[in-house]
């Protein structure tokens, strides 16, 4: 790889041992990538939950954090994806001493070395949205491909190793997506009927993801003639990429580098072979997690983070009603948007229903196979395609339905047709 003067120093250990091992660790992704050189980056997003990480991780950020503040102070700004722990209110959520345990080192660790811990993996819209053309680092796949796709900047899925290299180097290697030619479509697909709720959205997403199936496809989508709201096009992004592990999708009129379809198509090519979806293929999909007058045992809204207006819209189904006791109800946000939902009243209705708000953590990332057992749950159901397309990895029986649906099941105990 071809390194400039900085990066030559920091390899060679003229500038700590942190960066040293940050360029050392860089360059080998970069070689298996083929990233000709590094490009300086903005700010950095790493996935950092305590589950991920496990106890070699944690001691790692203890092992940088025990060295000199000059040896290892971050050259741009890193923040954290979703913790894994509440530590307000974790033992009744069936999580161990062990678990917090962890968390609170991890917590220590990342203070010292200056990492802010934001815990969010909706940062787009609540700490500092990336500009258009802006070179980052981030992880969480729902992250970048917002990012990318929404905002038009430029990152790869980055590992947490990888997004503290980043925040210690202030570089990341030049391959995939921070390249032109790489974000071009490579797939077209013709929307044939138009998405109404957040979960309509999430399947569309979904759908698109699972006919791509590749990290390398970029899919170009016309048909959809609606305003696309923030939490639409999070919802829609966000299953996208846990389908298909898909990191950029073109969204005709709306996203930034689509503003005419002939701007995303590849060189040399006027047209891209096209594939049409269907309301029908959109059942198929969500028929695969239906189940007729199901008794639910946890309602969750989560993956990605609650906004603030989906805290009200949730907050407004709740008024005046009751969630019942066979039901349990956990709704994640980040710190952020738990302070203004608070202070606006929607937390309170939320928990005077007998709902759970969850500060900083998100349900997937939190021990979920462990706290299935402690609470005995095995039917769960959501509004978010991805996080059913996670849990039935954890031992759930995962259940999509739109969040009035859910809110309505969490009164009843039971899924109505």
């Amino acid at each position: 790889m071809n390194l400039d003067s900085n990066c030559q120093s920091m390899l060679a250990g003229e500038q700590g041992k942190a960066r040293q091992w940050a360029l050392e660790h860089q360059i080998q992704i970069g070689r298996l990538f083929d990233a000709e050189d590094m490009v300086p980056v903005s700010q950095a997003h790493m996935m950092a939950d305590p589950e991920s990480l496990g106890e070699c991780g944690v001691a790692l950020f203890e092992k940088f954090a025990a060295l000199d503040a000059h040896e290892r102070d971050l050259r741009v700004p890193l923040i954290t994806d979703p913790r894994g722990v509440d530590l307000e209110c974790y033992r009744p959520l069936g999580q161990t001493e062990e678990m917090a345990g962890l968390e609170r080192r991890f917590i220590a660790a990342a203070s010292e070395l200056g990492i802010v811990l934001t815990n969010t993996c909706i940062n787009y819209q609540t700490i500092l949205p990336p500009a258009y053309a802006e070179h980052v680092a981030f992880g969480d796949t729902g992250v970048v491909i917002y990012s990318n796709s929404v905002c038009g900047a430029r990152s790869n899925f980055e590992g947490g190793p990888s997004a503290l290299a980043a925040a210690l180097s202030g570089y990341t290697p030049r391959y995939g997506f921070h390249l032109d030619q790489v974000r071009r479509a490579t797939r077209r697909f013709i929307v044939e009927f138009q998405p109404g709720t957040l979960t309509d959205w999430g399947i569309l997403g979904a759908v698109i993801g699972k006919r791509c199936g590749s990290y390398w496809e970029v899919p170009l989508v016309e048909g959809i003639k609606m305003p696309a709201t923030s939490d639409a096009l999070k919802h829609f992004g966000a299953a996208m990429a846990s389908y298909g592990s898909t990191a950029l999708f073109h969204l005709v009129g709306v996203t930034p580098e689509c503003r005419v379809i002939d701007s995303v198509l590849p060189e040399n090519e006027s047209s891209l072979p096209v594939d049409t979806i269907t309301a029908d293929d959109c059942q198929e999909l969500q028929g695969g997690f239906a189940e007729e007058d199901a008794a639910i045992d946890v309602v969750v809204f989560a993956a990605p983070q609650l906004s603030l207006l989906e805290m009200q819209q949730v907050a407004n189904l709740c008024k005046g009603r009751q969630r019942h006791s066979d039901t349990d109800m956990y709704v994640c946000t980040s710190q952020a948007v738990y302070t203004d939902a608070l202070a606006a009243g929607f937390v309170d209705s939320i928990e005077t229903f007998g709902g759970k708000v969850l500060r900083g953590t998100c349900f997937y990332q939190q021990y979920a196979a462990e706290i299935r057992e402690a609470n005995g749950w095995s039917t769960l159901l959501s509004n978010s395609t991805k996080i059913v397309n996670i849990l039935g990895g954890y031992g759930y029986r995962p259940l999509l339905a739109s969040m009035e649906d859910c809110i309505d099941a969490a009164v009843v105990g039971r899924l109505r047709s």
